[in-house]
């Protein structure tokens, strides 16, 4: 293909889909690249899912200015693009003196930073907000601003926004080449032809230095570390907790958490496990045991057979050990948001919102006049009441037949997420819209349904239907031995 953009997102990530939506307010012709199946297909679906406060950074960072910022935008996007948000808040567990020296630290930084409404806790107040925890937690850090999300839904409404206002999504297009002109950005390679254009915003998560040096910028390189996780079904939350447990923090992470998530599941986790591979998501036993063992400092009666799932996700760690954000010194027109580990997805709206407003003065565009600022409506069928959902069943009986039953996820709500603007084309991307699969029996009831309705309603066989990777068949067809 032979295309022409103004600017073109590459990665399809939180930090991507939120600048492509601010982008595309403006009088500019925007196209995002994403080399897997679907967005968010990266370090977006697999991490804490948490909207940080902002006390962890040091002040003056870009982590810390962008968390901040990112934090309030939240707060005004909830509404305006119906995301899944609970503003639960936060506590930091001190165990030790020099633990609750380390909060007043906290306390201390998150204040500088502009961080609002932080107070220390004894430790029984805060049992009386999370009974399960600890006696041995003496005291702990509240901030009452952060939150839970589900960080799928949030790079979704993005994306959809940013193609309401115009903005156009490739998927499986993988980038193989940027080209520079007299030290201009001149065009982008990918598997799917060479877009023209003047502007790259550089979202590529792990891969953002490689991206980086095929437009000759190696000023930065990032290195990939793993973090486990284990997933608790929803009978759990009664037995841990209904918001956000830290331990105080280390080094090098924030240390492994207990934390609610907006379904009603829990989660233990995560660790950090530096490593040379940028896509190595499997999980470890001695992963595992170092998760565990950390949950049961802060909750010592961890329901284990309420565990349903283990995974694991990759976060992308600059050299700089700080976001690297802002036009290159070297190529023209590039613009990177590289090194986006936590707080990133807190910070994603306001990332989008510096990089739109540079890129928009560089390339002399306006906002447009009719700008929209939501997205299609999005039925959820086991939150609407029984008159709501008679009427939705009425209007189409697809929303009357249950395919997950563990979460209650209708055909209609399926085929609605395979058609809305950059919709489903794999078997986790239903899931990561619609929770179907995401239940107790993990897809074992539903995962065949939702691949015949994938079949019809992409007009693929079933062997072509995905589960969520670009290779990632879950069926076999073989005509002489070959897949057809």
């Amino acid at each position: 293909m032979g295309r022409e953009a103004d600017v073109v997102v590459i990665g399809g990530g939180i930090t991507g889909t939120a600048t492509l939506a601010a982008l595309a307010r403006y009088d500019l012709k925007c196209v995002l690249v994403e080399k897997e199946p679907d967005i968010a297909a990266g370090t977006t679906k697999a991490n804490s899912a948490i909207l940080h406060a902002g006390f962890d950074a040091p002040t003056g960072s870009m982590k810390a200015r962008m968390n901040v910022e990112g934090n309030r935008l939240y707060h005004e996007l909830k509404d305006e693009l119906d995301l899944d948000i609970d503003w639960t808040g936060s506590f930091v567990c001190a165990m030790t003196e020099e633990d609750e020296e380390q909060l007043q630290e906290l306390k201390k930084r998150g204040e500088a930073n502009g961080v609002s409404g932080l107070d220390i806790w004894r430790g029984d107040k805060v049992r009386e907000k999370e009974p399960n925890l600890s006696s041995g937690i003496r005291s702990a850090l509240w901030a009452p601003t952060a939150g839970i999300c589900w960080p799928f839904g949030l790079a979704a409404a993005f994306a959809e926004n940013a193609m309401e206002n115009g903005a156009e999504i490739l998927r499986d297009c993988e980038v193989t080449d940027i080209r520079v002109e007299g030290g201009k950005i001149a065009a982008v390679e990918t598997t799917e032809g060479v877009i023209r254009t003047r502007f790259v915003v550089n979202a590529a998560g792990v891969f953002a230095d490689k991206v980086a040096a095929m437009a000759g910028d190696k000023s930065f390189s990032i290195r990939p570390r793993k973090g486990e996780y284990v997933l608790f079904d929803k009978t759990a939350q009664a037995k841990m907790v209904k918001g956000i447990v830290f331990p105080t923090p280390t080094k090098t992470s924030k240390g492994i958490l207990v934390c609610a998530t907006t379904h009603g599941n829990v989660f233990i986790g995560p660790n950090a496990q530096e490593q040379e591979s940028r896509d190595d998501t499997a999980v470890t036993t001695a992963g595992m045991d170092e998760i565990i063992a950390g949950a049961r400092k802060l909750v010592p009666e961890l329901p284990m057979g309420a565990a349903i799932t283990e995974f694991a996700g990759i976060r992308a760690v600059s050299d700089t050990n700080d976001f690297i954000i802002g036009e290159s010194k070297t190529a023209k027109g590039l613009y990177h948001a590289a090194g986006i580990q936590s707080p990133g997805l807190t910070s994603a709206p306001a990332i989008a919102r510096l990089l739109s407003e540079e890129i928009a003065k560089a390339a002399g565009a306006q906002l447009k006049a009719n700008v929209v600022k939501g997205r299609p409506k999005q039925p959820v069928f086991r939150e609407l009441s029984a008159e709501e959902q008679a009427a939705l069943i009425k209007k189409d009986a697809r929303y009357g037949r249950v395919i997950c039953r563990c979460e209650t996820i209708t055909e209609g709500e399926i085929v609605d997420a395979i058609r809305r603007p950059c919709g489903a084309q794999t078997v986790d991307g239903v899931k990561r819209r619609t929770r179907a699969g995401m239940g107790r029996c993990q897809g074992g009831f539903c995962g065949p349904r939702v691949i015949e309705i994938l079949s019809r309603e992409l007009s693929i066989p079933v062997p072509k239907v995905r589960k969520d990777g670009k290779e990632s068949y879950m069926y076999e067809e073989k005509l002489g031995g070959a897949r057809k």
